[in-house]
């Protein structure tokens, strides 16, 4: 009897063992599962915020305007990495290099006109309109027995032919009941050659974007009439299609960074912001007092409206032969 006792009490410490170290080989595994799926949790999440984190480069060609603003306040305050993209604009002085550099893809997009698209389309380049921008022609003379529009018949008037300045003044005589053919059309592609002629009185009008528009309204030149007076806004983001498949975060979160710059404008006092209109867009110094900052809306799709004008205008003019229907050229990767 003691033997098997003996044996028993062998065998129980033996299984007593067992049991503990099964225990502790037990908790260790789950211990290493709990550890191996917290890595994967983490892992995870730092996957996804590094996707969160991601920012897209979007290259823009422009020229110097207003309508750059809050473009360029959007970049300014970072709320454009906010969203998921860096703006990033290349400014040109001429749009026959803004042009060149678009067509050899060194921008993703460019700050242009309707006249502009049908031209692109014309080429061959598929180019959409993303959205509009709040740009802005203004009819300016210097000449006293000018008071209107209709009294530009029979005298000079500087433009760039075959572009949106041309298209622009074109609505602006017609709404004055005049046809291009009425003037003396005096063709000047430098828009600070057009305003050196105008104060000079070698022409009697003259179409200007800003900044020269307060320029010359600074040197006592009047405006007659612009393209916001008439009811037209033939300015718009052109993108090639291939890029905005690529880059359809970015260019929505370029949208919706252009819209908290406009809130940004409209909450805010002028001298916050205003050194950007003489750095970035090349108003005078002397003239900070004298700028008035443009009625920002939030970004607007462009209209079927003023496509349709602006192409017909295109066909007139030889500039266009293709078949082109405003939903051939508007993007929905912003505006539905």
């Amino acid at each position: 009897m003691r033997t098997n006792n003996r044996k028993i009490k062998g065998t129980y410490s033996v299984m007593k063992k067992w049991t503990k170290t099964l225990g502790i080989l037990t908790m260790a595994a789950l211990t290493l599962a709990a550890c191996g799926s917290g890595d994967k949790k983490a892992a995870a999440n730092a996957s996804s915020s590094s996707k969160e984190n991601e920012v897209t480069t979007l290259t823009l060609g422009v020229m110097p305007s207003t309508d750059n603003i809050p473009l360029i306040l959007a970049h300014e305050k970072g709320f454009d990495k906010k969203h998921g993209v860096e703006i990033k604009l290349e400014n040109f002085k001429a749009a026959k290099d803004r042009d060149a550099a678009f067509q050899a893809g060194k921008v993703d997009g460019v700050s242009t006109d309707l006249v502009a698209i049908a031209i692109y389309q014309e080429a061959g380049m598929d180019v959409k309109i993303t959205g509009n921008t709040y740009g802005q022609f203004d009819l300016v003379t210097g000449d006293d027995s000018i008071q209107s529009v209709a009294d530009l018949k029979g005298k000079d008037v500087i433009l760039s032919k075959k572009t949106g300045t041309e298209y622009a003044v074109t609505k602006m005589l017609e709404k004055a009941g005049l046809k291009e053919s009425d003037i003396n059309v005096s063709e000047v592609p430098q828009v600070p050659t057009r305003l050196e002629l105008l104060k000079n009185k070698q022409a009697q009008a003259a179409i200007l974007p800003e900044p020269f528009v307060t320029m010359a309204v600074a040197d006592g030149l009047r405006v007659l009439d612009s393209t916001r007076e008439i009811g037209i806004n033939p300015f718009v983001m052109g993108m090639p299609a291939d890029v905005i498949d690529k880059k359809a975060d970015a260019v929505k979160g370029m949208y919706e960074a252009y819209n908290e710059a406009v809130d940004y404008i409209k909450e805010h006092d002028k001298s916050d912001y205003i050194q950007l209109f003489i750095d970035e867009v090349g108003f005078p110094e002397t003239l900070k007092d004298q700028i008035t900052v443009p009625d920002y809306t939030h970004a607007e799709q462009a209209t079927d409206e003023d496509i349709t004008s602006a192409f017909a205008w295109a066909k007139a003019h030889d500039l266009l032969t293709k078949e082109l229907k405003p939903a051939d050229v508007l993007s929905d990767v912003y505006f539905k």
